[in-house]
């Protein structure tokens, strides 16, 4: 069938036998045809009243059948169709109609209202914008088995028992997948209608010498981090510290979050080697106590996760 927009204006313009052959291809197409047979309350005037309703109920019904995928739907409105709905019987039914969204879309819409629940700062966002399966995970790297069965047990127990006090310390080499697997969380957790954060911790430290100027912004993302019901450091111990950041900022948010809401980190350093690399900041030097500071608010809120596994970075 041609667009109901073109069938219109060429109905427009034809007498009435013509016209009234053009109501008859449509109700005598197969589609209208069977959801007729479905409403036998209907009479022959309430068909004709309607019949443009008809026709792009059978133009949309076919396209939804040979359907090109969501960013190709050719209906009206992209990712619905049209649904009919008799009201009424004898000479007093009526049609009326309305757009319902197709399977494509109502999954979309799902995953788009579980993604706008999480916050990404200065992270590649591709691992948060699309589900994966655990096995799907796993098939991608062995090695990382363990790792991926801890992430589904903590996920798991979330969602048994709400929100947990402790979070997850995702540990390993370049490339294994840590930030893949803490993205792989905070989405799944999502859809519980928790709240998420995740942070590159690097850009993030440079970017806090921006807000010097805007105390307001300092403040707001701050409050964003402590409040947020789950936050992810990403690539912790890779950034260059110094001591107002570790202290005021990073101490701040972790002070406030122990006890009450979890806290992840992937990093390239065990817990030994971070509290060396917060113990040391580019203009004090080292001092070891306002590192141990730190690592009081983070070691004892932690399950500790080796990701093995090869670099999955560029393949």
């Amino acid at each position: 069938m041609e667009s109901m927009g073109r069938w219109l204006g060429a109905a427009s313009g034809i007498g009435e036998a013509d016209w009234k052959r053009q109501q008859m291809k449509v109700l005598n197409d197969a589609v209208v045809a069977e959801w007729v047979a479905g409403h036998p309350e209907l009479e022959r005037e309430a068909l004709t009243k309607n019949v443009t309703r008809l026709y792009q109920y059978a133009k949309e019904a076919k396209e939804c059948a040979r359907c090109p995928g969501l960013e190709r739907c050719p209906n009206d409105m992209p990712g619905h169709y049209t649904k009919l709905v008799v009201t009424g019987a004898g000479a007093e039914a009526s049609i009326a109609d309305y757009k319902v969204p197709c399977s494509l879309q109502s999954t979309k819409s799902a995953q788009d209202s579980v993604r706008s629940r999480i916050q990404s700062f200065y992270v590649d966002e591709k691992a948060l914008n699309r589900e994966y399966s655990p096995a799907e995970i796993i098939s991608r790297d062995m090695r990382r088995a363990s790792a991926v069965e801890a992430v589904m047990k903590y996920v798991l127990r979330t969602k048994d028992e709400g929100l947990q006090p402790n979070g997850l310390y995702l540990m390993g080499d370049f490339g294994t997948g840590k930030t893949f697997l803490a993205s792989y969380l905070l989405y799944e957790l999502a859809k519980l209608g928790l709240t998420g954060v995740i942070v590159y911790t690097p850009d993030f430290v440079e970017d806090l010498k921006s807000m010097f100027g805007d105390p307001q912004k300092l403040k707001d993302t701050i409050d964003l981090l402590k409040e947020t019901d789950l936050l992810v450091f990403d690539d912790i111990g890779a950034e260059h510290l110094n001591a107002w950041t570790r202290d005021h900022v990073l101490g701040t948010i972790l002070n406030y979050r122990m006890n009450r809401k979890p806290t992840f980190y992937t990093s390239n350093h065990d817990l030994n080697g971070l509290q060396r690399h917060l113990s040391f900041t580019t203009r004090e030097g080292e001092d070891e106590y306002r590192g141990q500071r730190i690592m009081d608010r983070i070691r004892p809120f932690v399950e500790v996760i080796e990701v093995a596994g090869r670099n999955q970075r560029g393949t």
